[in-house]
């Protein structure tokens, strides 16, 4: 079953019970397995063994005509059999996209939820909101909302050639786009130039917007760009960046997984280029 009709909502008051769907996290895992109502998440009969151990829930809206919750549960929650806890990254696919970007608001909920339980200006304790996702506190009045962390990434063509780059903490041999987080009052394209300068050590022109996606890792929203190579030679930013270079349309190395907005950029690329990408 793929999920069809998602309607967010808010209401602090909404019991967790019965066939609700759950979105269920352990130290930010997500618990996924064959479900009674045929798709990978547990409805919240199907938590008996570890309903004492919920700590939080946070009614998320309407999926399917289902209810669905943001659920935490303590570390210590063994996998309810036949479920099991797996990282998030790695349920997509096990879930369908639908499912698997409701599960990461899901988990931006979680996250914020248990970081904000007490007021980070005079140290009360916050409450709901009846009818918006924050928490005021009752003590100085401050409202704090889920956290967003806007960044951007950047497709940068040189001719038919793509800019793509290694990070230091990457492993696999896998190149990717540009990306980075934006600064305090900088706008995005400010950030596209800024980043591009201080990673690669290039300018660009011709900067475009392409599409954004929530990356809930934990609390980003990734706003993708292209852009054209205007002058500079590469120069990497050695404690960021492990190797950058521009690839040749039929000579791209190991590139990132469909499930993401990096990968959606190179997709683009590569079909303007007539070539049919063969990675998963």
């Amino acid at each position: 079953m793929a999920y069809r009709l998602f309607e967010p909502g808010v209401d602090p008051n909404a019991v967790l019970g019965g066939g609700a769907i759950c979105f269920v996290f352990r130290k930010g895992d997500l618990l996924v397995g064959p479900s009674v109502i045929g798709d990978y998440l547990p409805i919240f009969d199907e938590l008996v063994e570890i309903s004492h151990l919920i700590l939080r829930s946070n009614y998320m809206g309407e999926l399917d005509g289902r209810p669905a919750f943001a659920v935490e549960v303590d570390e210590s929650a063994p996998d309810p059999l036949p479920f099991a806890f797996e990282q998030l990254r790695g349920t997509f696919g096990t879930l369908d996209e639908g499912a698997w970007l409701i599960a990461g608001r899901a988990a931006m909920i979680v996250d914020w939820d248990r970081s904000h339980q007490i007021c980070g200006q005079c140290g009360h304790r916050s409450h709901y909101l009846e009818t918006e996702r924050a928490k005021r506190c009752p003590n100085c009045g401050l409202v704090a909302y889920p956290r967003v962390s806007p960044a951007i990434i950047v497709l940068v063509e040189r001719g038919d050639e793509v800019l793509l780059a290694r990070g230091i903490r990457q492993s696999s041999g896998m190149y990717a786009l540009i990306a980075g987080f934006v600064e305090a009052g900088e706008s995005l394209e400010e950030a596209v130039h800024r980043e591009i300068q201080e990673e690669v050590g290039i300018e660009v022109d011709g900067v475009q917007y392409f599409g954004s996606q929530p990356w809930p890792f934990p609390h980003s929203l990734m706003v993708g760009y292209t852009a054209q190579y205007k002058a500079g030679e590469i120069c990497i930013k050695p404690d960021e960046i492990a190797d950058a270079r521009f690839f040749a349309p039929h000579g791209l190395p190991p590139i990132p997984p469909r499930l993401s907005i990096a990968r959606k950029l190179i997709d683009y690329y590569a079909e303007k280029h007539g070539i049919e990408l063969d990675v998963p």
